[in-house]
């Protein structure tokens, strides 16, 4: 039995990418750090060479960050961005979309790189489906490429020690040849000179196995990372692009290693002049600091995705598991726009506000139904919590699935949707 209870004890932590036995049979450990060095236990100094993992780009503890770190946590620590918002969050995207490409500059914030990357293939099937285009569910990844270790990273990805555990993965994914030709470009310097079109025209052998009109986007690094630092070839990535806008497929770039100056200007899309359709980041966007990412995105996505999305009351990205079918022909939708919380109405209901809302429950108590949609009961809780504040009396149509739901709402027997 591992004993745990020590202080010292190296057994409860699983490590991950490490052989845990060897580790800690014979532990290498570090106990501080400051600009290019860690600092073992014996005050030895060690360069850090990687930057972490390509991630503090600013060197570590730099008084400016740990002083930063310290204020915000000392004025407002956390703060939930649904339906709420922060003045920073608002800053840090606004600042952030100006390092970026041109037209670049909707960021969806995330917690990690692996997060962004699973982010960025959510935001392309949305936008697909938003745009009427439901059928391009395929994702294209590529031969060698690593896009963080979530199920969609690692189906797009393409290192196989990666993949080979976890079975199927997501559905509908393929692969570009990797772009590492030893034979005709060992030692070059920048970007090699052969296969550039070669490797990119693979994608037109994919198309016409799958047909575009199956193909929502194609997922690469700018510079493949994890799997040995390979440079793309000479026109290689505007080929892609070239190949993507042909044919109406989404480009992202997983920026969450070149992101913030690794090859010298803000984003590798902007050394190699091309620009995607949406980027990843993290690592270096916090110098490693605080976990974080974001997924940046075009307008045109942006825009898409949330007029679709607010007419059918909606946004997929914040509410996933909200039972969509249920209330996407509302005909018409009405949002009332309280936070934390939102309300459909059904077709027909005179209330087209929350004060509507309230009057005529006050006139008829007990006569304007609704139904919940949340996580647990904090949906009910909380229209029941609204409803006695303002001395009102509703009553609570319990279901347990959209089809109920929506059937209801549909044949007018609940008057209102009550989401959280």
């Amino acid at each position: 039995m591992p004993d745990t209870s020590r202080p010292n004890s190296l057994d409860a932590f699983w490590m991950p990418f490490t052989p845990n036995r060897a580790f800690k049979a014979d532990p290498r450990m570090v106990v501080r750090a400051e600009g290019m060095h860690y600092y073992a236990p014996d005050d030895r100094a060690i360069l850090d060479a990687t930057a972490g993992l390509w991630c503090v780009a600013a060197g570590h503890c730099r008084p400016q960050i740990v002083e930063a770190i310290r204020r915000v946590a000392g004025e407002l620590d956390y703060a939930t961005n649904f339906n709420v918002g922060s003045p920073s969050a608002f800053e840090f995207a606004n600042r952030l979309g100006e390092l970026l490409p041109d037209n670049l500059d909707r960021i969806f914030f995330t917690n990690s790189g692996s997060e962004s990357a699973d982010t960025s293939l959510k935001i392309a099937l949305a936008y697909q489906k938003a745009r009427g285009k439901a059928g391009k569910y395929r994702l294209i990844g590529r031969e060698r490429g690593y896009h963080g270790t979530n199920f969609g990273g690692i189906s797009v990805g393409g290192i196989v020690r990666n993949r080979m555990t976890y079975g199927p993965m997501v559905v509908g994914v393929d692969h570009l040849p990797h772009t590492l030709d030893i034979k005709r470009n060992a030692f070059s310097r920048g970007e090699p000179e052969h296969g550039g079109l070669e490797f990119a025209d693979a994608l037109e052998r994919i198309i016409a196995l799958h047909d575009a009109s199956t193909i929502a986007a194609v997922i690469v690094e700018p510079v493949a990372g994890s799997t040995g630092v390979i440079m793309p070839p000479k026109g290689y990535l505007k080929r892609l692009r070239e190949l993507c806008t042909k044919h109406d497929i989404l480009l992202i770039f997983d920026e969450v290693i070149t992101g913030f100056g690794r090859l010298g200007a803000p984003f590798a899309s902007q050394f190699f002049d091309v620009k995607p359709d949406i980027i990843t980041m993290a690592k270096a966007i916090t110098n490693a600091a605080v976990p974080m990412g974001a997924v940046a995105c075009s307008r045109e996505i942006y825009d898409t995705i949330l007029a679709n999305a607010e007419t059918h009351a909606i946004n997929p990205l914040i509410y996933p598991r909200l039972p969509y079918d249920a209330v996407r022909d509302f005909t018409p939708v009405t949002v009332f726009a309280r936070a934390p919380f939102v309300l459909i109405r059904r077709p027909g209901l005179a209330a087209d506000n929350l004060e509507a809302l309230i009057a005529m429950a006050r006139a008829a108590p007990g006569r304007i139904t609704y139904a919940s949609w949340g996580i647990g009961s904090t949906a009910h809780l909380a229209m029941e919590l609204l409803a006695r504040s303002a001395g009102v009396q509703m009553l609570h149509v319990p279901f347990t699935g959209s089809a109920p739901a929506g059937t209801a709402l549909q044949g007018g027997q609940v008057d209102v949707m009550f989401i959280t």
